[in-house]
């Protein structure tokens, strides 16, 4: 049998030179991740252990608030930006 993944809308922020760039916290920061302007790097706690994202990952935010890292082309290949309701 084949599945289809449900469509949901999710959170996400790219890692970026500019959230290493301003004071620590920023409003590029996502609550709970730990950011390291020496490495670059962003440190998420996950239910599966303390996760890495790197310059260009993604910071997805699941339907339950649980927070991971996501490679940039496989969060192109499965995610599109939605329009914003009012």
């Amino acid at each position: 049998m084949k599945y289809r993944k449900k469509p949901i809308v999710i959170e996400a922020v790219q890692i970026t030179e500019e959230v290493f760039s301003k004071d620590h916290p920023n409003h590029d920061h996502v609550d709970g991740v730990i950011y390291d302007p020496m490495l670059k790097s962003a440190f998420i706690d996950t239910l599966e252990g303390r996760m890495v994202g790197i310059l260009g990952d993604w910071i997805i935010t699941g339907v339950k608030g649980e927070k991971y890292p996501c490679k940039p082309d496989i969060f192109e290949a499965t995610y599109e930006k939605v329009e914003e309701l009012k």
